[in-house]
C-alpha cells in the first residue's frame, strides 16, 4: 500500500463519517528549531483531534503541505461529494490557540449553501491566515 493509497482511504473514510475534514501538516516547525525538537505541527494536530471529537469533523494529520514558510498550515474541505466546495489552505496557524477555530471554520464549510466559507462568523486566525482557497474539481465561472 503507498502513501496515496492511505490518503484516499482516509478520505474515503472522511466523507462516509463527516461533513468536512481538516488535513493538519505534522511537519511544520519553526526554521530555528533543531531538527529533533517536537513538531508544531504534530501539536497543532494532536489539539485539533481533540477539538474535533463529538463534533462530526474528521481530522487527518500528514506529512507537508509544503507551506513551510506560514506555517503551522491546515487545509479545510467539505466531503460531501453531492455539494461541491471551495477548499481553503491556512497558515500561520497557532498551535496553542488555533484547534478550536480550525473545527468551527469546517462546521461552517460543511453548511455552507453556496460551498464558500462565509466571512462572518469565521475565527480570527482563519481570517489573518487565509493562504489560497481552491475551486472545487469540476468548477467552471462564468465570463461576462
Amino acid at each position: 500500500m503507498t502513501l496515496a493509497d492511505t490518503s484516499n482511504d482516509a478520505d474515503d473514510a472522511a466523507r462516509g463519517a463527516t461533513s468536512a475534514v481538516i488535513y493538519v501538516c505534522t511537519t511544520c516547525r519553526r526554521p530555528d528549531d533543531p531538527e529533533d525538537y517536537p513538531r508544531p505541527g504534530a501539536a497543532l494536530a494532536d489539539a485539533t483531534i481533540r477539538a474535533a471529537e463529538n463534533s462530526g469533523i474528521a481530522v487527518q494529520p500528514l506529512r507537508c503541505l509544503a507551506n513551510c514558510k506560514r506555517g503551522c498550515s491546515a487545509v479545510l474541505r467539505r466531503t460531501d461529494p453531492s455539494a461541491p466546495a471551495w477548499t481553503y489552505v491556512f497558515g500561520h496557524l497557532d498551535p496553542a490557540a488555533d484547534a478550536q477555530a480550525l473545527v468551527q471554520g469546517a462546521k461552517l464549510l460543511a453548511g455552507s449553501a453556496d460551498g464558500l466559507m462565509p466571512w462572518r462568523g469565521r475565527p480570527d486566525a482563519l481570517k489573518r491566515g487565509l493562504i489560497a482557497r481552491v475551486p472545487p474539481f469540476d468548477f467552471s465561472e462564468q465570463s461576462e
